[in-house]
C-alpha cells in the first residue's frame, strides 16, 4: 500500500474518542498499520522506583492510532482531505516524480525513492 500518510505530516483524527484532534506524526507503523501523534491519544506509563529512576512515578506517552482514522490536513483549506498519487514521466514515458496531491490540488509531497547501490 503506498504510504499516503508518512511522518512529519500533520494530520487530523476523524474517528473515535479523539476525533477532531490534529497533530504531527511522530512515527509510522507501517507493519502494523498504526501512526504515533503528537499531543494525541495520551497515556500513563506508570514507573516503579528504581536506581535508574529513584522517583518513580507517571510519564505521559502517546499510544498508537489505526491510520484508516486519520486524514492528511490539507494545506490549501487546513481539512482533513484524501490523498491521490501524480506521477511525473519523461519524454521516454519512465516516471520521474510521484508526489502525493490532495483534492484542492496542492502537493503534500514528493514520494522519494531509495537508489539502488550500484545504479
Amino acid at each position: 500500500m503506498p504510504a499516503r500518510i508518512r511522518k512529519d505530516d500533520m494530520v487530523q483524527v476523524i474517528a473515535g474518542s479523539k476525533k477532531g484532534a490534529v497533530g504531527k506524526v511522530l512515527a509510522v507503523m507501517a507493519d502494523k498499520d498504526r501512526v504515533l501523534i503528537e499531543g494525541v491519544n495520551l497515556r500513563y506509563r506508570h514507573i516503579r522506583r528504581s536506581q535508574a529512576n529513584p522517583q518513580g512515578g507517571r510519564i505521559q506517552k502517546e499510544a498508537p492510532i489505526h491510520i484508516s482514522n486519520v486524514q492528511p490536513i490539507d494545506p490549501a483549506t487546513g481539512r482533513g482531505t484524501r490523498v491521490r498519487f501524480k506521477a511525473e514521466k519523461d519524454a521516454k514515458g519512465r516516471v520521474v516524480k510521484k508526489q502525493r496531491v490532495a483534492r484542492s490540488g496542492k502537493v503534500i509531497g514528493e514520494v522519494t525513492r531509495a537508489k539502488k547501490a550500484g545504479s
